[in-house]
């Protein structure tokens, strides 16, 4: 070969990009307008031997140049990967579906089998979608592995027509023996909203293949996220789910907590930014702390989680050896909720994972309206069922405590798992020292039957009502409170069903420590609460990184502890002591 041939070949090949089968004219900002302007390109394309992947992104391709190049690659069979984002720049948006029409017939009739579709930032709309639509349908897409429409604006109609293309290829693939078998799906910013998330689910859930799918950004609320949801559910290889931007809300977080129940395989969550609120974030992180064991990276930011929620995230994610990062940030934490946050992470050695907290809101101010989102004629039909659910169960309850005590008094609400002695139920709803007494020397297994500890709120509550009769003084009283605790709290700490962390959180909402969304009344707090603590801190069935946190709220200046000055100062002093111990 001449000098000037392999100089020239050398410098074609620069340009190009050629690697491993791949010829790439990538950001090369080249604007093609016909066939003329592709001469060049057309050539190489067709001296390519074995030409498995074409990158044509960061071009803008008119209609005639897309023929000039389609008519290239009809004998390209080998062609696996098209990555063909970015690539009608200034086009009119009526040129891009002959284009794509022009191409995608050009892969059909070369019989090749792609593996990578990338047709992301072309912002083709749904009239975009149907130029792909009978490629997606082909043979030519029965292999396909990755579907990346990234910023496409496929709108509802448009992931519709796309949601129909997947379900037709799979159900041709699978009658042929080879059934669609996508793993990565990319399709951010396209506002899909409930519609398009919802029919997209159904492909998904059919598919079942899914490794990752990304839909950041789509318009997409509880209604959606819960189809989805769903559709993950049949999905046990998902490894990464990122749904940032989109409107969970409580209903679409709780939905979504349970599909995470079924993807043991999942390394990445990315729900910031959707407002999945405390009772959201808490079902996440029940869901997280039962499973999960390869989690690298959890992402909750942005959601109006409270202090509390955000306590109990933190525990969920203790033994996730793999974990790098934790994104708790832009919650409604509060400083001294924050500070709480990161002493709980330095107590499981984790401090490290966790993100910058510094965009953080601050504690939520108390406000009475309901702050619902857009569907919320439907959420607050079923709230007030709830309410009314909620009072008929409430009235139920008192009315029975009235026959058996002849009192009506203000109460926490007690677990109703079983019937309960009489004994048991009094001194549960109105507890006195006296009362305890009388339950005998199997008092503290009667408690145990009674309680349901699966419940960390109230076994929470069932703690402070023993701990309430505690008296120093007495060592009668004093023994039957810490046997009955001590028996309680080792069945509840000792189970794999119980949330540690949202018992301390319960806890430290009941005290008046920190605020629940849920607008939970604090007890009114007597030295025993502190008394009983103390000793329960001490034992081995309590977990020790909830020392620290413990130890960061006692720290605080809190009117509610005031009347318990030596009580308080007798707990920092144990739970101190017992964390440098540990």
């Amino acid at each position: 070969m001449a000098t000037d041939d392999v100089a020239q070949l050398a410098d074609s090949l620069a340009k190009t990009g050629v690697e491993d089968g791949e010829l790439s004219y990538k950001g090369q900002g080249r604007k093609l307008d016909d066939a003329q302007s592709v001469e060049e390109m057309v050539k190489e394309i067709q001296d390519f031997e074995g030409l498995q992947a074409l990158r044509l992104e960061g071009n803008t391709v008119g209609v005639e140049a897309a023929r000039a190049i389609a008519k290239a690659l009809e004998t390209k069979s080998a062609l696996k990967r098209c990555y063909w984002s970015d690539m009608f720049t200034g086009r009119l948006r009526s040129e891009i579906p002959p284009a794509l029409n022009s191409l995608g017939d050009a892969l059909m009739l070369a019989g090749a089998r792609l593996t990578v579709l990338d047709l992301s930032d072309n912002a083709f709309g749904p009239d975009g979608v149907k130029g792909i639509e009978n490629l997606l349908k082909s043979s030519t897409c029965y292999t396909l592995q990755e579907l990346r429409l990234n910023n496409c604006g496929m709108g509802i109609g448009g992931g519709k027509i796309l949601a129909a293309a997947l379900i037709y290829n799979h159900k041709k693939s699978s009658a042929e023996g080879s059934p669609f078998s996508l793993k990565v799906f990319v399709a951010g910013r396209n506002r899909l909203e409930n519609d398009g998330a919802t029919a997209l689910a159904q492909a998904f859930k059919l598919i079942g293949s899914m490794e990752e799918v990304h839909m950041p950004q789509n318009g997409i609320n509880h209604a959606g996220v819960t189809a989805l949801a769903e559709a993950m559910q049949h999905n046990p290889g998902l490894r990464i789910l990122n749904l940032n931007d989109n409107t969970f809300t409580e209903k679409g977080a709780i939905a979504m907590a349970q599909a995470l129940k079924h993807l043991r395989s999942i390394q990445v969550i990315n729900f910031g930014d959707c407002l999945v609120r405390p009772e959201g974030a808490k079902a996440i992180a029940a869901s997280v702390s039962e499973g999960l064991p390869i989690l690298k990276e959890l992402n909750l930011s942005y959601g109006e989680i409270t202090e509390d929620a955000a306590l109990v995230v933190a525990q969920a994610v203790k033994d996730k050896d793999q974990l790098e990062k934790l994104d708790l940030n832009g919650n409604c934490i509060g400083e001294d909720g924050c500070r709480a946050l990161k002493v709980a992470m330095e107590a499981m050695n984790m401090s490290e994972l966790l993100g910058s907290l510094s965009d953080d809101e601050g504690e939520p101010e108390d406000d009475d309206d309901d702050d619902e989102d857009e569907d919320d004629d439907e959420e607050e039909d079923d709230d007030e069922e709830d309410v009314d659910e909620e009072e008929v169960e409430e009235e139920e309850e008192e009315e029975e405590e009235e026959e058996s005590t002849g009192n009506k008094v203000r109460h926490f609400s007690t677990p109703q798992s079983a019937p309960r002695p009489p004994e048991v139920s009094s001194f549960l709803s109105f507890p006195s020292p006296d009362k305890l007494l009388k339950l005998g020397p199997t008092r503290a297994l009667l408690i145990e039957q009674q309680v349901d500890v699966s419940d960390a709120a109230k076994t929470a509550e069932a703690f402070l009502k023993i701990a309430s009769v505690y008296k120093e003084d007495n060592n009668e009283v004093k023994n039957a409170v810490l046997d009955s605790i001590d028996g309680l709290l080792r069945k509840a700490f000792t189970s794999s069903s119980f949330q540690g962390y949202s018992f301390v959180s319960s806890l430290l909402v009941l005290l008046g420590l920190i605020k629940s969304e849920d607008k939970v009344k604090p007890v009114i707090v007597v030295p025993g609460h502190l008394q009983a603590l103390e000793h329960v801190v001490r034992q081995d069935y309590f977990p020790k990184e909830s020392v620290a946190v413990l130890e960061a709220f006692m720290s605080r200046n809190n009117k509610t502890l005031e009347p318990c000055g030596n009580a308080k100062n007798n707990l920092q002093s144990t739970l101190q002591r017992v964390r440098s111990q540990s």
